[in-house]
């Protein structure tokens, strides 16, 4: 049996913590990226017509997309969304998060905006004479809430994007 020394089991320690860290460090821009990639596909879709062959070849490519961000991303989103769940709507089932990437949106200087007929309704004890949805947006990458059809507020950015 070996034996390692205190020392040794410190930078062991050290190493492993570093490797850890490094590991769950998600490549924001990438997944930012690869969001704006899904939306763009939607917004293919949102533009053909159902009856025309590309609709399902659109609708499967987005799919794909979907699934492949899920594999790769879906871990770290659910638990920003269940960070925002618990928050804000502990009552509200979290969804796989593609549930909260929006069908249709607008993009002005950059920034991805949606209609409040776009997220997912939950209940938010702090507005509960509203309407309430979250919605995951890239531009910069955040989660909104949408109250009502004028007003949200980001409730969720990574950490490297916190003011």
């Amino acid at each position: 049996m070996m034996s390692y020394s205190p020392e040794n089991l410190l930078l062991v320690s050290k190493r492993l913590v570093s490797f850890v860290q490094n590991y769950h460090r998600m490549d924001i821009q990438k997944l930012e990226s690869d969001l704006v990639e899904i939306l763009s596909k939607k917004a293919e879709l949102n533009k053909t017509d159902y009856n025309d062959a590309a609709y399902d070849e659109a609708e499967e490519a987005i799919h794909d997309l979907e699934d492949q961000f899920l594999e790769n991303y879906g871990d770290f989103m659910e638990d920003a969304l269940h960070e925002v769940h618990d928050e804000f709507c502990p009552d509200s089932d979290v969804l796989l998060p593609i549930a909260y990437i929006p069908n249709r949106f607008e993009v002005k200087d950059g920034k991805y905006t949606v209609p409040f007929s776009e997220g997912v309704y939950v209940d938010v004890d702090d507005y509960e004479s509203n309407n309430t949805k979250l919605v995951l947006l890239p531009g910069p990458l955040r989660i909104e809430l949408l109250i009502e059809k004028d007003h949200f507020e980001t409730v969720w950015k990574p950490k490297e994007q916190e003011d």
